[in-house]
């Protein structure tokens, strides 16, 4: 419900009182549970986190950035999702929300870890080129599909978050003349 509200009125004119309206609550009753819009916004994004399995784990099937893909592609049936995410990370830059940074903060550490584990995983396997690092792979798998979620968001029509994701994934496969373990795969 609070991310309708959010889809309808957009994140910074969702209030906690708009939000206790659309839910039934009372005013008094949200800020009981709730001391702060922060607290709200972190909790919204954290209930419905968990209730897509949004976030990838380690061991997972599919290599980091076709993970990250099935997400952002999940994110697009969920209006003011993506909205409700990038609000809370450009308020984890502002030092009057420590909540929201450290949220964000912890949200990508465990983010990069799982996204690096499941790429060393791949790249054992053969399935993802060997030649990098893996910690680096994780960051720029993230910081792609934020960019792109937020590029989507501004231009729908023009910008295919799955496509572009799927790219990241097709240069990260190993390539003919690579073997699994990152060496050229021609003659010495």
């Amino acid at each position: 419900m609070a991310i309708a509200q959010f889809a309808d009125r957009g994140v910074d004119a969702a209030s906690l009182r708009s939000i206790g309206e659309a839910i039934g609550v009372s005013h008094t009753a949200l800020r009981h549970y709730f001391s702060s819009r922060d607290e709200l916004l972190i909790e919204v994004y954290r209930t419905h986190e968990s209730l897509q399995h949004y976030t990838p784990t380690a061991g997972e099937t599919q290599d980091a950035a076709a993970a990250i893909s099935a997400s952002a592609e999940a994110n697009r049936a969920v209006p003011g999702l993506v909205q409700l995410y990038s609000t809370l990370s450009a308020d984890a830059l502002g030092e009057q929300h420590p909540i929201t940074r450290e949220f964000i903060s912890a949200r990508f550490d465990q983010l990069r870890s799982a996204l690096a584990e499941s790429v060393r995983e791949h790249q054992a396997a053969g399935e993802l080129r060997a030649d990098v690092d893996a910690d680096e792979v994780a960051a720029l798998v993230i910081a792609a599909s934020d960019g792109l979620q937020i590029q989507w968001m501004l231009a729908p029509d023009t910008v295919d978050v799955a496509r572009c994701l799927d790219l990241v994934s097709k240069l990260l496969a190993p390539t003919s003349t690579q073997d699994a373990e990152g060496r050229d795969g021609g003659p010495s």
